[in-house]
């Protein structure tokens, strides 16, 4: 599948193997950015892209940040609609213990380009019944 980019040279989303199923998305800093413990900053990629109606993009954080730095996203994962067209910034939480820093070009999430389905939602006097019913938060497997 073809999606329209626009991006500044040698910054285009990348698969790092051939079975990837997220595109790299790199960091575009004019000077280097330090995250504090516990705190969280928008990170700008100069990446916009056109996708298709019927399709999102999801913006994911990086397994290697967060192992290593405690370092992941706060709208994990984030949703690009279709008919958004504006640059594709990260949005990374530092939840390690020491302050992290992005340099210009660090690879700072990963986007998968997901197919969508609208439902129609039809107003109902009561849901049918299941095992589980209204439980919710770890309310399964015990």
């Amino acid at each position: 599948m073809d999606i329209r980019a626009t991006f500044p040279e040698g910054r285009a989303p990348r698969y790092a193997t051939e079975l990837a199923a997220g595109a790299d998305l790199q960091a575009l800093l004019a000077h280097p950015v330090t995250i504090p413990p516990g705190d969280r900053r928008s990170i700008p990629t100069g990446v916009s892209i056109e996708l298709p109606a019927g399709y999102e993009a999801q913006i994911r954080p990086r397994s290697g940040l967060a192992i290593r730095h405690g370092v992941t996203m706060v709208n994990a994962p984030g949703t690009i609609d279709a008919d958004y067209r504006g640059e594709l910034h990260v949005l990374l939480l530092n939840t390690g213990r020491a302050p992290f820093t992005v340099h210009d070009g660090d690879r700072i999430g990963q986007m998968v380009i997901a197919p969508i389905i609208r439902a129609t939602f039809v107003e109902s006097d009561s849901l049918g019944d299941t095992e589980r019913g209204s439980g919710g938060f770890g309310s399964t497997g015990r």
